[in-house]
């Protein structure tokens, strides 16, 4: 009961949040304006050029390529890439060295060890990370200035060219990688997701308005845009409804003793959700999908067999492609929900320290082998739903020519990285009435004591 009761209460104050709340919630207000402005930062630096570049060039080009892979670079680069600015390596380097990492420690002991060790260790875990990120963003930075002298799109190509290109788009992924982790820290929701989304968010008024622009001329019938139309309402619909879902396992707590109290045994439930990875499993997909094609969207006429052939069968819409990214999608969301976002053992061990079982299941090692076995079914479910969202308006966008940010990998991370942002700042708002309320209390609480004080003093006393 004593449960159910707090469930109502922290309930009924989710429903009483309103805009006044959240203008008497400071430190929440500072997060919010601190996001902002540095997500207004990094859109600011996607306009800052490499030094070097012909711009003319670069344009023509990227007009050419944005119906292919180059789309798509665009997409998660916040059209950086188009621009050649300094950001156009975007974010994927960290994210493909935090994949490596995260792999690595679930398969070196030594590194499984260190992630044990709390918060000492995590920080470890990080700077290898940073590290990996600089070696990936050097290797793809070169690869990429090497790619624009290929195809005619420096001014003065050599060795002055190529160094600070390097050392320009290096210094940018690195800087992205610091905004991330300090929106993260010190801002409102994911710093590294909020930054792809705001990328996405901010070039979808351009592809809607070239996306009516052909249907205006034409090039796209008219059914075709309205069941494109239909389709997006659909699919953020659907999820938005997944990523609610919960799966509840109930949760018994025994008959305890304080001092001469006897306190009944309680009831609650652990929430599962069905997609406890989030938006991470798509994001990690498509940077290792990525990978292979940044340097190759410029050398054009140069690429060799071996990228042609790649860019052939991996090219979106191709089978190779669909194939693989749902293959990645499905494994990284066991992957990441395993080593990150659901542990069963920690969760048994919080569950047995606090005395709370699951009724059947003995505490301890049973109760791990249980959640795992209940995840892992969930999975089945959750893993599918994100394959289904990435890939099936993806292939409908590869028939259609549909801009990529109507794709369901956009669709998912703006929807997904909207719900998980809102959930934090209802999670600020609930702790600072929480707050509210004990300050309150234990003013009250003065009060009666100075008032109970005051009225001892003035009371005479009897002979």
């Amino acid at each position: 009961m004593r449960e159910t009761g707090m469930a109502s209460a922290a309930e009924q104050m989710a429903a009483n949040i309103s805009w006044g709340a959240l203008g008497k919630a400071t430190d929440l207000r500072q997060r919010i304006f601190f996001t902002i402005g540095l997500l207004i930062v990094y859109r600011l630096g996607t306009y800052i050029p490499v030094p070097g570049i012909d711009a003319q060039a670069l344009r023509e080009f990227m007009q050419e390529a944005s119906q292919g892979i180059g789309g798509m670079l665009q997409m998660f680069t916040g059209g950086a890439l188009g621009r050649m600015g300094i950001f156009a390596l975007g974010i994927m380097p960290y994210i493909s060295a935090s994949i490596i990492v995260q792999l690595l420690t679930a398969m070196v002991p030594a590194l499984d060890q260190l992630k044990k060790e709390g918060e000492q260790g995590r920080k470890k875990i990080n700077q290898y990370t940073r590290y990996g990120t600089v070696l990936l963003a050097t290797f793809q930075a070169y690869g990429l200035a090497k790619s624009l002298e290929a195809g005619d799109l420096a001014h003065d190509p050599g060795l002055f060219f190529e160094l600070s290109c390097v050392i320009t788009l290096v210094g940018g992924t690195m800087f992205l990688m610091w905004l991330g982790e300090q929106i993260t820290a010190r801002g409102v929701g994911n710093g590294i997701s909020l930054i792809i989304f705001v990328g996405i968010i901010a070039e979808v008024p351009g592809a809607l308005a070239q996306f009516f622009e052909q249907g205006r001329i034409g090039a796209i019938s008219a059914p075709a845009i309205i069941g494109v139309i239909v389709m997006i309402v659909a699919v953020i619909a659907f999820v938005v409804f997944m990523e609610r879902a919960l799966r509840k396992i109930h949760i018994q707590y025994p008959r305890r003793q304080v001092g001469m109290k006897i306190y009944d045994g309680s009831s609650s439930h652990l929430p599962i959700k069905v997609n406890p990875a989030g938006v991470i499993p798509a994001i990690f997909a498509s940077s290792l999908l990525l990978l292979p094609t940044t340097i190759s969207t410029f050398s054009g006429a140069q690429t060799g067999p071996i990228m042609s052939t790649v860019l052939a069968y991996f090219g979106p819409g191709q089978p190779l492609y669909l194939l693989f990214f749902a293959s990645m999608i499905i494994f990284f969301a066991y992957f990441y929900t395993a080593n990150v976002s659901f542990k069963s053992d920690d969760v048994a061990e919080n569950l047995k320290n606090q005395g709370g079982f699951i009724p059947g299941i003995r505490p301890g090692a049973k109760t791990v082998d249980y959640l795992d076995y209940v995840v892992a079914r969930i999975l089945v479910v959750g893993s599918g739903y994100l394959a289904a969202v990435c890939l099936l308006p993806e292939i409908l966008r590869s028939q259609l020519a549909i801009p990529f940010y109507f794709g369901g990998t956009s669709v998912l991370i703006v929807v997904s990285v909207t719900m998980d942002t809102i959930n934090q700042i209802q999670s600020h708002l609930l702790a600072h009435q929480y707050e509210g309320l004990i300050e309150k209390s234990q003013l009250r609480g003065k009060k009666r004591g100075s008032a109970g004080k005051a009225g001892s003093r003035k009371t005479p006393v009897r002979r």
